[in-house]
């Protein structure tokens, strides 16, 4: 963490564009590790209902990633890229260890940023901020509900609807 940062956390001070920058750019690259993370997660996770969870949470993150990239840009900066990282899971308990390693990531996500975001005294970046994290919060939520066996994450089919055969090899079709 920038050591000019270091002090926002749990304090309201007024920031630099530098120091915003550098905060913003920071908050990026956390969450653009866990999109790319995800979107490997999603290749290895076979039981539909959590692999159409997985999607909503990518498409979730590319939403939330653009408002970001604009905010860095705006800000002269440039945002970092990161490459999806290559997992590999195999073997019957594969799927929970995913969803239990993704959720502890955004449970530390969370614990690394509510703080610092909530001393931001940037007003529109701190209320976008937040809604990342509010929905992070969800996204966790969503991982201890797969982790419990739930397979209406989000939402429930009508009575006899099925899958129509599972999860798709690639994640978009045109």
């Amino acid at each position: 963490m920038d050591a000019s940062l270091h002090h926002l956390q749990g304090k309201a001070k007024r920031v630099n564009a530098t120091q915003l920058l550098d905060f913003l750019t920071e908050f990026y690259r956390d969450k653009l590790t866990m999109r790319q993370r995800h979107i490997a997660a999603a290749r290895l996770v076979t039981d539909y209902n959590f692999n159409n969870t997985y999607q909503y949470v990518i498409a979730r993150e590319d939403l939330q990633l653009n408002w970001l990239r604009d905010a860095v840009t705006d800000l002269g900066g440039s945002p970092p890229e990161i490459a999806e990282p290559t997992l590999t899971a195999t073997g019957k308990g594969a799927q929970g260890t995913i969803l239990q390693e993704d959720r502890a990531s955004a449970q530390s996500f969370l614990d690394k940023w509510k703080a610092r975001v909530a001393g931001l005294t940037h007003a529109r970046h701190r209320s976008m901020l937040e809604v990342i994290l509010g929905e992070t919060a969800e996204h966790r939520r969503f991982f201890d509900q797969a982790l419990a066996g739930r397979d209406d994450l989000l939402g429930r089919r009508a009575d006899g609807a099925g899958t129509g055969g599972g999860v798709m090899p690639t994640r978009w079709v045109e």
